[in-house]
C-alpha cells in the first residue's frame, strides 16, 4: 500500500470512533451504529454491545458482518470523496475469561474509558470483528482492496 493511502487509513481509524455495523436480521440486511476500537496490531475491530440489541442477536445467529467507517464531511471534500473503509468479516464473541477477552477489553477501554461501568452489566459482551476482506477508499480514484494482513501491517506502522 502506498504511503499516502496508509497515512489516510491510519488517520481514519484513529480519529473516527463510530462505525455502521451491517448484520443479517431475519434474512434481511440490518445496519446499526456501534462504537469501535482496534485490536492491538490491527488484527480486528472490537465492539461492546448489549444482548438487548438486534445486532447482537444477529451476530450470534450469523457471524457474517460488515463494518463501515467514514471520515466526517468537510466543506472542501465532496461527500463522494470522503475516505472510508468497508470491512467484511466475522463476529466472534469474547466471553469473560476466554482467550482474547482481556486484550479486547483493554483496547476498548483505552479508547472509551467512560464505558468501564458497562462491563459490569450482565447483558453486555465484547465481540471482535475479524476481517476477511477490506475495501479502502481514500478519495476519488483512490480505492484498493486489502487483505487482513496488509491492514494489520499498515496499522502496525503508525
Amino acid at each position: 500500500m502506498n504511503p499516502a493511502y496508509a497515512q489516510t487509513l491510519r488517520a481514519l481509524l484513529q480519529t473516527q470512533q463510530v462505525a455502521a455495523l451491517g448484520t443479517l436480521h431475519n434474512g434481511q440486511p440490518y445496519v446499526s451504529m456501534v462504537p469501535f476500537a482496534m485490536l492491538p496490531g490491527g488484527s480486528g475491530f472490537v465492539i461492546h454491545v448489549s444482548q438487548l440489541a438486534a445486532h447482537t442477536r444477529d451476530m450470534l445467529l450469523s457471524p457474517h458482518v460488515s463494518l463501515l467507517v467514514v471520515a466526517p464531511p468537510t466543506p472542501d471534500v465532496p461527500v463522494q470523496g470522503l475516505a472510508r473503509i468497508t470491512v467484511q468479516g466475522r463476529a466472534v464473541q469474547y466471553a469473560d475469561a476466554t482467550e482474547g477477552h482481556a486484550e479486547a477489553k483493554a483496547a476498548y477501554l483505552s479508547r472509551f474509558p467512560q464505558s468501564a461501568e458497562l462491563f459490569g452489566f450482565a447483558d453486555f459482551s465484547l465481540f471482535a470483528i475479524l476481517p476477511d476482506s477490506i475495501r479502502f477508499v481514500g478519495g476519488f480514484a483512490q480505492a484498493t482492496t486489502l487483505s487482513p494482513e496488509t491492514l494489520a501491517e499498515v496499522l502496525g506502522e503508525g
